[in-house]
């Protein structure tokens, strides 16, 4: 069995309501918060705060761990585990473009309207861990080829 671990996070505006999104350009193209992959040795929070720094500029601390989203392939059992985050705690300037996207501040509203076909990743960016925080810890996301189906799990 093959497991990737990432972070992702949604890093919100405290006054404006806006978050950050990247516009991916690379693999599973779409919107999506920023985040990355795990590296050996690196703690999972570590990683998260060093991959928004990567990616966006901008330095963030006092993240709150919304809960696990992972996809599951029924054909060999593989895990993509994401752990996502979010903070209203940032200062530095937003990078707009690099390699791996373009990132931009949008409303929480009209990202919640965005159609699924516009987002990344069967539009993880609208999970309940994110916007029911609290109420959920786990996500799951089953799939084969490209069929896939979403399971809430409240723990």
């Amino acid at each position: 069995m093959n497991i990737e671990m990432v972070t992702n996070v949604m890093i919100q505006n405290p006054d404006t309501k806006e978050v950050v999104v990247q516009n991916r350009k690379r693999k599973y193209p779409g919107w999506c918060f920023p985040g990355g992959h795990v590296e050996c040795g690196e703690s999972i929070y570590d990683c998260a705060v060093r991959e928004i720094k990567e990616e966006t500029g901008l330095d963030i601390s006092n993240l709150k761990l919304c809960g696990v989203l992972h996809w599951i392939n029924r054909e060999d059992d593989g895990r993509y585990v994401c752990f996502m985050y979010k903070t209203t705690e940032y200062s530095g300037e937003l990078i707009a473009n690099n390699d791996e996207g373009e990132y931009f501040w949008l409303g929480i509203d009209k990202l919640l309207a965005t159609p699924k076909e516009r987002l990344s990743c069967e539009h993880y960016a609208l999970s309940p861990l994110y916007h029911e925080y609290g109420k959920y810890s786990e996500v799951l996301i089953y799939w084969s080829g490209d069929e896939s189906t979403w399971e809430v799990v409240n723990k």
